[in-house]
């Protein structure tokens, strides 16, 4: 195995080299392990046990905070595990966890004729992606993308490589489907549910000017939990270098023929000042490919991100005047806010992942001068500040515990995971989240 200690040609490299966010940590492990096989895993969890070193692991490199990046201890890097396996008689993918959901998993189950619904950015791993939750493709229509989980490979913190599923190691599993960074394994392999490849996507877009974004979001906060859970929903802050900020209401309908399409598009066509868009395009046929292209655009490599979120409650008279800051009084051109809608909410299933709200709305400050973090990160504090009177919690996909730590997970499953934590990592072999337990899965104004 590729084991590269703290002063070694490399070393710096194999830490940060595959994180995608240009603001890195100076935080730095002991060593960095590059896996590229499952007994390379099983031997660098034995051995950081016998080096009494914490042990934190990436997967993908898109964690916004860099979870894997810890001080002292063993950083495992999945990087190698990439190989993908189909069986079509279960319609189950197995997968590595450094497997890119958009760039690798998908065009490999497209020769097959299914789809997974992971991320919208087709980089990022699948490993993180899951553990947190998943919230991918048309979440509020397919489930949380940790839902379609059949069983993962696992190595556990006393170094065996155990499955779990519903009927084996259950407890394992329960905790790795929303504990994200917080799992106490190494995930070396997902097995996942697949669907049928979508055989045709019609989108609706309206773009509005800034003014207007009382009006938009009032109505879309109001409507949206009554349309067809066939439609993704998104409305974005985007900079426009004709309009300015402008707001853009987008809903992408997964089913099979454009009647149907139309007809779930058709709400979108009720908003009250829909005459006043600057731009429509009604129930217009689109492609996966297309939709790729535009999140890859969005997210552009090699620029820092500072990344904030909140699960948003409450009626619209309270909530829509709460997140204008984080929409229309974005701080760079390349910033943008997503309302992403969840509702209506339903009962999940029984898994660590637990906490959610109808709305859910993430603040993305894209930039590239390293003399902007304090500003911006100043800015960006104020705008989650405006939310804090309707936000119910966060999302750890999107959440960075070393600036704000807010409620992740409903206070049963934090206990039980707690529980089990103690049960299968009694030693405190890993990292865990970048906080003390007790500072954690509390909204602080609430103390």
């Amino acid at each position: 195995m590729t084991l590269i200690h703290r002063g070694e040609p490399g070393f710096d490299e194999a830490v940060i080299g595959r994180v995608f966010n240009a603001r890195r940590p100076a935080r730095r492990p002991a060593a960095v392990l590059l896996a590229s096989t499952e007994q390379e895993v099983v031997e660098g969890v034995r051995l950081a046990g016998e080096r009494g070193w914490k042990i934190a692991v990436r997967a993908g490199g898109h964690s916004w905070a860099a979870w894997s990046v810890r001080d002292e201890g063993l950083l495992i890097d999945l990087g190698g595990l990439k190989d993908i396996a189909y069986d079509p008689e279960t319609g189950i993918v197995g997968a590595g966890p450094a497997v890119k959901g958009g760039d690798e998993l998908n065009p490999y189950l497209a020769g097959h004729g299914r789809f997974f619904n992971g991320g919208h950015c087709p980089s990022v791993g699948i490993g993180g992606f899951l553990l947190q939750g998943g919230m991918g493709w048309n979440a509020r229509g397919w489930s949380w993308a940790a839902e379609n989980i059949a069983a993962i490979d696992v190595v556990t913190a006393d170094g065996e490589l155990v499955r779990a599923s519903e009927q084996e190691n259950a407890d394992l599993f329960w905790a790795a489907r929303g504990s994200g960074p917080g799992f106490f394994g190494v995930v070396t392999r997902f097995h996942l549910r697949t669907l049928p490849l979508p055989r045709a996507l019609t989108e609706t877009v309206h773009v509005y000017p800034a003014e207007l974004y009382d009006e938009v979001m009032t109505w879309l906060y109001e409507t949206h939990t009554e349309v067809s859970r066939d439609v993704e929903i998104v409305a974005v802050s985007q900079s426009s270098p004709e309009h300015g900020r402008v707001l853009v209401v987008s809903a992408l309908a997964f089913v099979d023929d454009h009647e149907a399409a139309a007809e779930a598009l058709a709400p979108f066509l009720t908003c009250p000042v829909l005459d006043r868009a600057l731009v429509r395009a009604d129930a217009v046929p689109t492609t996966l490919a297309g939709q790729l292209d535009r999140q890859r655009e969005a997210n552009p490599e090699g620029h820092r991100y500072l990344v904030d979120n909140a699960w948003v409650e409450g009626p619209a008279e309270a909530a829509v005047p709460a997140m204008k800051k984080s929409f229309m009084d974005l701080p760079t051109d390349k910033a943008f806010t997503i309302f992403f809608s969840m509702g209506p909410t339903r009962q999940l299933p029984d898994m660590a992942l637990s906490l959610q709200t109808d709305v859910y709305l993430a603040t993305y400050v894209v930039y590239e001068d390293e003399a902007d973090d304090e500003r911006l990160r100043g800015w960006l504090t104020d705008a989650m500040a405006d939310l804090q009177p309707v936000t119910a919690g966060q999302y750890l996909g999107d959440s960075d515990f070393t600036t704000r730590r807010l409620r992740f997970l409903g206070d049963a499953q934090w206990r039980r995971l707690q529980d089990i934590r103690a049960l299968r990592d009694p030693e405190g072999r890993f990292a865990g989240y970048l906080a003390e337990p007790g500072e954690l899965n509390v909204n602080h104004w609430l103390r």
